[in-house]
């Protein structure tokens, strides 16, 4: 069945799963998490594990539930990570995911190309997280 995407995508909000480096977080952890929260399901539209697989979530014709403020009009990307072993905040993307995520950055900006590319932490100066502990609008400011 084809569904149009209605909504009027004008971000693309990156994420992280908030999650150890050295502990896996699986999808179906992010499930059970998610709906834990009293989500009908992941909040997010794409989630990339740490072996590379992106992982579609919600269609994108469903409004997200990742950033409050933002969700009928962004697209939410998540990675598995952004802790140290130590649960400090950190960039802790393996090769695979950077690969992934730039490759799906790409797609996503071909198809919505006036979207800009932020971090969570990006959105608002009242956000106090560090997520997704990277510079996502630096490091995307050339798609």
């Amino acid at each position: 069945m084809y569904f149009q995407n209605f909504r009027k995508i004008d971000t693309i909000v990156i994420h992280c799963s908030a999650t150890r480096e050295d502990r896996d977080f699986p999808v179906e952890a992010l499930r059970r998490c998610h709906r834990k929260r009293g989500f009908a399901d992941i909040g997010y539209h794409f989630y990339i594990t740490r072996d590379g697989v992106i992982h579609p979530c919600r269609p994108l014709h469903q409004i997200g539930a990742h950033a409050a403020g933002w969700n009928d009009h962004s697209i939410g990307v998540c990675y598995e990570g952004g802790l140290s072993r130590k649960g400090c905040p950190a960039d802790t993307r393996t090769l695979a995911q950077k690969c992934a995520l730039l490759d799906l950055l790409r797609q996503l900006k071909a198809d919505y190309p006036q979207a800009r590319i932020v971090g969570h932490t990006q959105l608002s100066p009242y956000i106090r997280k560090a997520c997704p502990c990277f510079d996502a609008r630096k490091e995307y400011a050339e798609l």
